[in-house]
């Protein structure tokens, strides 16, 4: 249980980090923030890749489409973000 804590914490750094990293311009967020919209990401493909496309990694080896399409859906989760907290700002 605690290693499994311990990695997604990791892959969300990775992905929020990677999706930080794909978008233009700056992104005015905290690193645990951007660690949970990451983990976020992740656990978000991870259901709608298994439910949808009923894809598992049980022959092993880096999910790369999963790893993708969480950096993918990480930077949606960055635009949201910036959106949402920008309004609160302006009022």
């Amino acid at each position: 249980m605690v290693t499994a804590i311990i990695g997604a914490i990791i892959a969300g750094l990775i992905i929020g980090a990677l999706a930080r990293a794909i978008l233009p311009g700056k992104q005015n967020i905290s690193l645990p923030i951007t660690i949970l919209i990451g983990i976020a990401g992740s656990v978000l493909t991870t259901l709608i890749t298994s439910a949808v496309f009923n894809y598992d990694n049980e022959s092993g080896g880096i999910p790369w489409i999963q790893w993708i399409l969480s950096v993918i859906v990480a930077a949606g989760l960055i635009v949201l973000y910036g959106n949402v907290t920008a309004r609160k700002q302006l009022n």
